[in-house]
């Protein structure tokens, strides 16, 4: 477990709205959440943003800024045994089709990030494969909302579905290498 805390997505937008970057804060966490889970090697506070963003010039993230925040809440979670690994999207009264909008983004994010770290062939399970290819139909999707209960319990499991699946290709690309070479 991490000792640092997730920031607000707010927060997270705020700073990107700041720097003029062209992702939202969905976004950008779903591209980190890849890189890291691509089995790519972690690239440390100071060069996470540039790397994640395949940018060439290096872009600054300010120690205890939110991204600082953010990468190292999400470096500390996503490799925790305790399941503490979270999606940053906006909250809940954040209206639906929002937040709806945030997870294909998230989910987008995620499909770039990974692909940078990974490369077109990973070493996946079918179960992890299986799980890409549904990550890469969500991120194609255009959800509709009609009715208002049904659509905040479908979009709570999809979350789900979603960290459940970033998890599952984490393990498959990071965690797995890391048991084998152990054992070498």
């Amino acid at each position: 477990m991490t000792d640092h805390e997730m920031p607000e997505y707010a927060e997270i937008a705020e700073q990107l709205a700041r720097m003029q970057l062209g992702t939202d804060a969905a976004e950008l966490h779903g591209a980190l959440c890849g890189y890291l889970s691509g089995g790519a090697e972690a690239p440390g506070r100071a060069l996470w943003l540039g790397r994640v963003m395949a940018d060439p010039e290096p872009l600054a993230v300010e120690p205890d800024s939110a991204l600082d925040r953010l990468y190292q809440a999400t470096e500390g979670t996503i490799d925790s045994p305790d399941f503490g690994f979270d999606l940053l999207l906006p909250d809940g009264e954040t209206p639906i089709a929002e937040r709806g909008e945030a997870l294909v983004g998230w989910c987008r994010g995620f499909l770039g990030g990974f692909g940078l770290a990974a490369g077109a062939e990973p070493p996946l399970s079918e179960e992890s494969r299986d799980a890409l290819g549904d990550l890469a139909k969500m991120a194609a999707s255009e959800l509709s909302y009609d009715d208002p209960e049904s659509d905040e319990q479908a979009l709570e499991e999809i979350a789900e579905f979603v960290r459940v699946a970033a998890l599952l290709l984490h393990s498959d690309c990071v965690l797995a290498p890391r048991h084998r070479r152990s054992f070498n």
